[in-house]
């Protein structure tokens, strides 16, 4: 598996609302416990960030470009992208 290609892992919600993050991903991600995530959500969209507990300025940008790109989603402006374009460009955030 490349850079530029990325697996997919199913997880659930508790009854408390919690979600596991697979093993695979901790690891890759080196996300251990007391780790800090940034989240947002848009319709049936979730995205996890993983920040340091100093939210870097380049973090910052990530966030403030996520919530621009709503933006320009919810105005129908938007491009169409494979699953590995959309990664790669995500990475690069």
């Amino acid at each position: 598996m490349t850079d530029d290609e990325f697996e997919t892992e199913f997880t659930k919600t508790s009854s408390k609302g919690q979600i596991v993050i697979p093993s695979k991903i901790r690891k890759k991600l080196n996300i251990g416990s007391g780790s800090l995530l940034a989240i947002t959500a848009q319709d049936d969209l979730i995205i996890l960030k993983k920040v340091s507990s100093n939210i870097s300025s380049k973090d910052m940008m990530t966030l403030k470009l996520i919530e621009e790109a709503w933006e320009d989603i919810d105005k129908g402006k938007y491009k169409v992208r494979s699953k590995n374009e959309f990664f790669k460009e995500f990475r690069e955030w």
